[in-house]
């Protein structure tokens, strides 16, 4: 077989391929964008809430209260509106857990920004391609259709060859910022479990027994 001849692609296949490759460009620049702001705002940084939460819970409240007041992870940010709630009202649990809920809403939208468009990619990718192949296959057969005389199978192949690497290149696309999409999904699932947990125990106590203070 003949190798695709890539120069003779009509406009539209090379618009598609164009648009697959700024579908490309942008996913990349997100997922960098991502993983940039996550580290910014120490998604995954438990283990000093947790330390935060312990000092807390044991009666080291002013300990506590300077370590969330550096506000330097999502976590800490999170104790530290609850910590605020709890010594505004001390009798009031409810409006701790609402400061708390109030601040993980805003961190967890800043941390869900952009993730359309990872899911925009996934989703437009695989249908670029597919109008690429379509186009590029209707290109073919009207090359054949014209064509006088026997008809040569491996330019017809060559060509067939050239609109099926739309999709392909569509569906890999896709497959990459899909798990990319569900990797950052995941990582923002899990930090907002931490909040929930442990804003959880800095209000009403550990689950192991240990009484929340009030």
């Amino acid at each position: 077989m003949n190798a695709p001849d890539f120069s003779s692609l009509n406009p539209v296949t090379i618009a598609v391929f164009t648009a697959l490759a700024v579908l490309s460009m942008v996913a990349t620049t997100v997922t960098l964008y991502k993983i940039a702001q996550f580290m910014s705002l120490g998604v995954g940084r438990r283990k000093r809430a947790e330390d935060v939460v312990s000092d807390w819970l044991s009666g080291k409240s002013d300990t506590a209260l300077r370590a969330a007041s550096t506000r330097k992870t999502t976590l800490l940010r999170v104790l530290q509106a609850t910590f605020s709630g709890l010594q505004a009202r001390p009798g009031d649990q409810a409006y701790a857990e609402e400061l708390g809920r109030q601040t993980a809403l805003i961190e967890l939208a800043a941390m869900s920004r952009r993730m359309r468009i990872l899911e925009a990619v996934v989703q437009a990718a695989p249908m670029l391609g597919l109008l690429g192949t379509v186009i590029g296959m209707i290109d073919a057969f009207s090359n054949l259709a014209q064509a006088e005389g026997a008809v040569d199978p491996a330019l017809l192949a060559g060509g067939i060859w050239t609109a099926l690497t739309t999709t392909a290149v569509g569906l890999v696309i896709a497959l990459v910022f899909y798990f990319v999409a569900i990797w950052l999904e995941g990582r923002i699932d899990g930090e907002r479990h931490s909040m929930e947990t442990l804003m959880s125990a800095a209000i009403y106590g550990r689950v192991t027994g240990t009484s929340g203070r009030s």
